[in-house]
Formats: C-alpha cells, sequence, structure tokens
C-alpha cells in the first residue's frame, strides 16, 4: 500500500548503537525545545534533521555582508524565480538567505489545491528565518472553538499553560510591554522596543476613536536587554540590524541554532544528526507503544532504525502530518494513531491578503534612529466576548510606518541630481496588515500520494487546502476597517489591496494531528501525547485545535516544554 512503513530494508547497525532515551523529529522552534527540556531532565536525545547541518555562528555566510558583496545586490535572478516560482513568492528569499530555503525542484509535493509550502531543511529549520512575531494566546483564542462550535474543543486552557508560557520567555528573550489586555495577555518581558513619531501618532488616534481596538508596541523575540541566562547562552544584545534571517553572529534573536540546542549540547545528552529523512515510525503491536524511528540517509539512501522510549514529532506542520501517515502497521494501516481517520484533516492558516498603504502628511522634521525589528500590533477586536459579525473569529492587525527614499524634488531617473534627491527622506507612509484566523474543516486536508515517491521512496503529500466565505468577508472587514482606521487617523491616499495569495505563504500551517478531549475527534490529549499511542508526542503546528487570530510560534514553544517535562515524569513512573 502507499507509505507503508514496513517495506523498507534496514541496516541498523545494531540495536544497543542505535538505542536512546529519546527521538526528536525535527530541530526548529518546537523541535530545539524538546532537545532542551529532555536533555536538562537527564535523557539521552537523539535529534533527528532532514536538512544539512548549520552550527551557530560558524555557518551564518553571509551574515556580515553588505548589499554591494552581492552579485545582484541581494536580488534573485529572473531565472531562478522562474525556476522557483513557489519559493519566489516568500518575502524572504534574497541572494542574502537562499541558502536556507527549500527549493521547488528539490522537495516535490502535489498541489491539488494552490499551496505555498515554503520549508527550511536545516538543522534550525524556520527559526533562523521566522519574522520573531511573540504573543501569548488570550483565553478567548483557547475558549473560541468550544464557544462558537468549530473544530473541537481545546483539551488545556490559558490558565494551564500560562506558567510555560512564562518558562519559554525568560529562556527565549521577549521584548514587550506590560499593557494590561485581556486580548493579549503580558508576559515575562525584556524593555519593549519603540514606536516612531507617526507609529505614535496613529497609535494615540485609532485608540481614542476606538473604545475596543488597542494599538500596542510589537512584541518579538529579541534581547533588548540581556538577562543573564541569555548570557549564559552566549547571546548579546540585539543590534537592530534587520538582517535577522541570514542568522544572526549576535544570537540578538531566539533561533535553535543560537539558543535550545546548544544549551541542550552542553548537557553532554545531546546527539544531532543531520542529514536524516525520516522515513517513519516504528510500532510494536506487542508492545502496544512506538518503540523508534526509520531513518534513511539523505545522500546515501542507506536506511537506519533508531530506538527510544518517547518520541517526539516536531518536523513541522506538514511533514509531521506527513511522516505520521506515512507511519503504517498492521495496528494502524492508515497511519499512526489514525483509529478515527483524521489524521491530516483539519489543516488551517493565517489568512495574510489584506493589506494597506497610505500617506502621512507633515513630520518632515522628524526621522528614527536605526531599525527596529518590530512594528505596531493591534490584537483582535472581532467576536472577542461574544459573536457579533457575519462571520466567526477575526483578525490581527499589524502596522509601520517610516520615511520614503527621494524627497520627490527630481523628475529624472538618472544623473547626479537624481542621486542627490535619493539621499534625502521623502515623506512618511504607512504599511497595515492583517492577521486573519481561518476555521479548521475537514475538507482542508493533507493525505499522500498513490503513485509518485520522492527520492528517499517517501511517497509525495498531497495539499488540498482553500479558503472560504468566512474568509472572504473577514477579508473585507478588515480592508473596510483599515480604511476608516487610516482615515480616522488622518492619512490620505488610502490604498487597499487584496494579494489573493494562496494558502501556505503565510507559514503559519495548523492542524491535522489536533488535540482534544475525545479520541473519536482527535489525535491527541491535552499532554499532546497520541490517543492510541501514548509515548509518541505531537507539539509543533501540527498540534493545535485553532490557529486563534496571533502568531503561533511562542505557544509551540511553550506546548513543547510543557509536554517534555510531563513525558519525563511519565517515563520515572514507568508509564511509558
Amino acid at each position: 500500500m502507499p507509505g507503508d512503513s514496513t517495506q523498507i530494508n534496514i541496516n541498523s547497525g545494531g540495536t544497543a548503537k542505535n538505542t536512546f532515551d529519546a527521538i526528536v523529529i525535527g530541530s526548529g522552534i518546537s523541535g530545539g525545545w524538546a532537545a532542551k527540556e529532555l536533555c536538562e531532565k537527564g535523557l539521552k536525545t537523539l535529534v533527528l534533521e532532514r536538512g544539512k547541518n548549520v552550527v551557530h555562528l560558524k555557518d551564518y555566510p553571509t551574515a556580515t555582508k553588505d548589499p554591494w558583496d552581492f552579485t545582484h545586490r541581494l536580488r534573485m535572478p529572473l531565472k531562478v524565480e522562474k525556476e522557483n516560482p513557489i519559493v519566489s513568492r516568500c518575502y524572504a528569499l534574497s541572494e542574502a538567505t537562499e541558502h536556507f530555503f527549500v527549493k521547488d525542484k528539490q522537495h516535490p509535493y502535489v498541489q491539488e489545491k494552490p499551496f505555498d509550502w515554503i520549508r527550511g531543511y536545516q538543522v534550525g529549520g524556520k527559526s533562523l528565518l521566522w519574522a520573531r512575531a511573540t504573543q501569548r494566546w488570550s483565553k478567548y483564542d483557547f475558549e473560541g472553538p468550544g464557544r462558537d462550535g468549530f473544530a473541537v474543543e481545546w483539551p488545556i486552557t490559558y490558565d494551564e499553560l500560562a506558567p510555560w508560557y512564562s518558562h519559554v520567555e525568560k529562556f527565549a528573550g521577549i521584548s514587550g510591554n506590560m499593557d494590561g489586555l485581556d486580548t493579549m495577555p503580558d508576559g515575562e518581558f525584556l524593555p519593549p522596543w519603540e514606536l516612531n513619531t507617526v507609529e505614535k501618532e496613529l497609535q494615540q488616534k485609532i485608540n481614542s476613536n476606538y473604545k475596543d481596538r488597542n494599538v500596542i508596541i510589537g512584541r518579538c523575540a529579541h534581547l533588548t536587554k540581556p538577562n543573564q541566562i541569555h548570557l549564559d547562552q552566549g547571546r548579546q544584545q540585539c543590534q537592530g540590524r534587520t538582517m535577522c534571517d541570514r542568522g544572526c553572529p549576535f544570537g540578538g534573536y531566539f533561533s535553535s541554532n543560537a539558543s535550545t540546542l546548544p544549551w541542550a549540547e552542553k548537557t553532554g545528552n545531546l546527539t544531532l544528526r543531520p542529514d536524516s529523512v525520516v522515513h517513519s515510525i516504528i510500532y510494536d503491536e506487542k508492545k502496544q507503544k512506538a518503540t523508534g524511528v526509520r531513518v534513511i540517509d539523505a545522500h546515501t539512501k542507506v536506511a537506519t532504525e533508531y530506538f527510544a522510549k518517547v518520541i517526539f514529532v516536531n518536523a513541522a506542520c506538514l511533514n509531521s502530518n506527513l511522516v505520521l501517515l506515512n507511519s503504517t502497521s498492521s495496528r494502524f494501516p492508515n497511519g499512526l494513531g489514525n483509529d478515527n481517520g483524521l489524521l491530516g484533516k483539519y489543516v488551517a492558516f493565517h489568512n495574510y491578503r489584506g493589506t494597506l498603504t497610505a500617506d502621512v502628511d507633515g513630520h518632515l522634521d522628524q526621522y528614527y534612529y536605526g531599525r527596529k525589528p518590530t512594528g505596531a500590533m493591534m490584537p483582535n477586536f472581532r467576536n472577542v466576548h461574544k459573536q457579533e459579525m457575519d462571520f466567526l473569529r477575526g483578525y490581527m492587525v499589524h502596522y509601520s510606518a517610516g520615511r520614503r527614499t527621494g524627497d520627490g524634488s527630481n523628475k529624472e531617473d538618472i544623473g547626479g541630481a537624481y542621486k542627490d534627491a535619493m539621499s534625502e527622506p521623502g515623506g512618511w507612509g504607512v504599511f497595515m496588515m492583517m492577521q486573519g484566523e481561518t476555521i479548521p474543516k475537514e475538507s482542508n486536508h493533507l493525505r499522500l500520494s498513490k503513485d509518485e515517491k520522492d527520492e528517499w521512496g517517501i511517497p509525495l503529500l498531497v495539499t488540498s487546502v482553500a479558503y472560504d466565505d468566512n474568509d472572504e468577508k473577514l477579508l473585507k472587514d478588515f480592508l473596510e476597517q483599515g480604511q476608516e482606521m487610516l482615515t480616522k487617523a488622518g492619512c490620505k491616499n488610502i490604498r487597499t489591496n487584496d494579494s489573493k495569495q494562496a494558502p501556505g505563504l503565510d507559514i503559519h500551517e495548523m492542524g491535522g494531528v489536533r488535540m482534544g478531549k475525545d479520541p473519536a475527534t482527535s489525535l491527541l490529549d491535552k499532554n499532546n501525547a497520541m490517543h492510541h499511542c501514548k509515548n509518541v508526542f505531537v507539539t509543533d503546528g501540527a498540534s493545535m485545535v485553532s490557529t486563534s487570530t496571533q502568531n503561533p510560534s511562542l505557544t509551540f514553544m511553550a506546548l513543547t516544554a510543557r509536554a517534555a517535562n510531563y513525558a519525563v515524569d511519565e517515563l520515572k513512573k514507568g508509564n511509558l
């Protein structure tokens, strides 16, 4: 059958040699946290990464280069863009970062519906590339599905996760202000960044015009003022270079490479194996639990088995679904733990389609010093306390303001006068975007191809994910409300835009292996353990019940730390 994980020739090299206490599949944001927590608690832990090794400091080849050091001044050649139409849509792809991105032909997949799958296969995964926005979810985000009757109820509450938010915030280093909002709870913050003059003016005008809308400085995973725990990691203060996606030689922002993986390595309990493509998880029917992982070497294609008492699946949402779907056995012919047939279903994402731009008069005597890695945030204000719109859920708003290049005094586009004019700052402009919650639906799903396989003999993933009418209504409301807010703030020449981008380009995929209270309607329990295979944990985006309107990475970290500590406790009790 497609994806039959029993049909593979293994050269294990000896069981004892390949046995660990725990195995973590994936080394990105959640995988790094699993490794840290498990190693700190004394477990000999193997981390499997399908991509190349990337060592902090050593393997950031473009981190200190200037634009003129690149052949095309950071632009990707047209030939490369034509060969890679999917990844070329990602805002972070450039000559300085292309080595951290998967190219389209290297790892194909089947798009039953348009879906832009953006990936980074290397140690650290996309933690080297993420935008670093970090907000706690509110109680309304966890209560939403149960209250409004979509998806299934979250099996945990905000109050249960709050201590783990604190745990990961203190270690990762999150900058922010204590704003006292129930829609975006405060956390363990380093000093906040500061909004510039125009951003503050817009903040004041929006906040004064709307009682239910609160603009705050963005919260992000940057060390504005490192604490001792950050210095102990070898990290330093963020320099505000905004070159983060090249890898930061200062460790100024949180990544697995700069933080959790080196911390795990210091314990002496970490074994990191890059270039290891996970084929499937091994299930022992007599023991009624998973016993290990089948791995194929990315280069030699030699297959090996590794064994452990506990397995954490943190390959990032879509790949975690793929691994579990491909982990078949007589007990689980349709994928590990998939008795209810819901594995790969109820996938959701964030709706980023709506943006606005506008001009701001005045303030020509004002500028800003340096660069900051965040802008203004506005927590969701739609359907927060009750259902009141003709669509479910809502959207978060991000905006930033800055001065354009060129003072407009020269009409030529070449020559000395043009060069002089371009060296002067122009007028102010503002950019506003939405981050909308999408509703998990059974029709939005992933499955394995019955016909096509990759070069490692693993079935290709089929993506069947699309927008619906709720997304269109939500988008329309954002564009209307964004225009109204900017108008009341005194902006001019307001322009709305629907990018019509496919799902996936938000890079916030969630679901497919969701948590829940009932094994009939979910795959994972309240501790992120599989209902029907208790020693396998999934704590990345695949585990999410819903998407919230807020960025998910901090929640992935908190869920992972919580689950890892639970797993260690259960091991000590002999339950795993």
